[in-house]
């Protein structure tokens, strides 16, 4: 065996970061990575609000929290070394309570502790950045930004074949099989052998690390976004990203509106169950994967602790006035006739057995495999950092 030294699993943006880290730390190494799907960058890479994340909102000392904190001045340094687009345009974290203008003393906090640099400013401080919204505070997060991570996966791409590490597309990853001296992976028509392998499978991340680790319980509970993007005469709405003050119980960040590179607004996403892995739209269902979702105790679970929250974002799915009302908590103009619908994404979000969604990134790994099991947002943002890392657990094999 040792056709290659490493094989990365997974063409997103995570998997492409992680073998340019590789390449970087160790140069010599032979390299691979095996996308599935006819390009990469399609899934979690390619559908996302294309969001320069600041880490306000996470943990201190988290993973998530230290690696998008570096992850955003890493990702602003690559973007202006390839002349990948980008912005650093700032957003505001908009409070229309009371109780939601005491959270975001919490968040302000939070910032300070993650090294997040924020300016807590009143209703006339938010008219001042944002004349069309309303609130009764605001925590201005200036280091927030956009960029074309689709450009990122293609400069990634571009970089690691310049280097002699081949991306080959179209070749999906059936089995993985753990050897003591190796790995055997049986992918698209061929048989590929490495000393090691990394998998960053997004969607499809814990049926990857249960092909060489224990069954932890945890598995990828698929939840699909759904955005609309303002009609162009309704642009100026919204002048850069707006967001409202977040569920603490929940990772998502709830429905916002944020200003893309390529110059539209976009409105969402909800968070709804998807009925398939990869099934973006109401229409996309695969029957296998729902039953055994269901039979799974962890989202029975889950749906016992949360199926009122859950019924709300399967109506403002299904209707769209109920989608504007939750944007006009934070842009009363906007109406139902602006919004146009843009395209949904799916978030690979890990939940343990107990029901309850992992928080940060999460790992598995065996003897020769590193899996990247709960990469969900911001890890476009924190991709860089989270590359560098998995290549640090993976070395100490070598």
């Amino acid at each position: 065996m040792g056709d290659l030294d490493v094989v990365v699993v997974g063409g997103g943006i995570v998997g492409l970061a992680t073998a340019w880290a590789l390449h970087e730390a160790h140069p010599r190494l032979r390299a691979a990575v095996l996308e599935k799907e006819p390009r990469v960058g399609c899934h979690q890479s390619g559908r996302n609000s294309g969001v320069l994340h600041s880490g306000i909102y996470y943990r201190p000392g988290s993973l998530k929290a230290r690696l998008c904190v570096a992850g955003r001045a890493d990702m602003v340094a690559f973007c202006r070394r390839y002349g990948v687009a980008h912005e650093v345009c700032g957003k505001v974290i908009v409070a229309t309570t009371a109780d939601e203008a005491g959270a975001l003393r919490g968040l302000n906090e939070r910032g300070v502790a993650n090294g997040v640099r924020n300016v807590l400013i009143d209703a006339a401080g938010l008219r001042a950045l944002e004349p069309e919204v309303t609130g009764l505070a605001a925590l201005h997060v200036p280091e927030t930004g956009i960029a074309d991570y689709p450009g990122v996966c293609a400069t990634l791409m571009r970089l690691l074949v310049a280097a002699g590490v081949e991306v080959r597309c179209a070749t999906a990853v059936r089995a993985i099989a753990e050897r003591g001296d190796g790995v055997v992976l049986a992918a698209g028509a061929e048989e590929w052998r490495a000393r090691w392998v990394v998998t960053c499978g997004g969607l499809q991340s814990d049926l990857l690390a249960r092909s060489t680790c224990a069954d932890d319980g945890v598995r990828i509970v698929p939840f699909r976004g759904e955005f609309y993007a303002l009609d162009p005469a309704r642009r100026g709405l919204v002048r850069n990203l707006v967001y409202p003050v977040p569920d603490p119980r929940f990772p998502f960040l709830g429905v916002h509106l944020t200003r893309t590179i390529g110059g539209e607004v976009h409105a969402g996403p909800n968070a709804v169950l998807g009925l398939a892995r990869e099934g973006y739209s109401w229409g996309a269902v695969r029957p296998r994967e729902v039953l055994d979702l269901l039979a799974w105790p962890g989202l029975r679970r889950l749906a016992r602790r949360y199926w009122r929250e859950g019924v709300r974002e399967v109506r403002r799915s299904l209707s769209k006035r109920a989608f504007t009302a939750s944007l006009q908590r934070l842009v009363p103009a906007v109406r139902a006739q602006d919004l146009r619908p843009a395209p949904a994404g799916v978030r690979a979000q890990a939940v343990d057995a107990s029901g309850t969604l992992l928080d940060d990134f999460a790992f598995a790994e065996s003897a020769r495999c590193v899996h990247v099991v709960n990469a969900p947002s911001p890890a476009a943002t924190a991709a860089l950092p989270i590359g560098r890392l998995v290549v640090e657990r993976l070395a100490r094999r070598f």
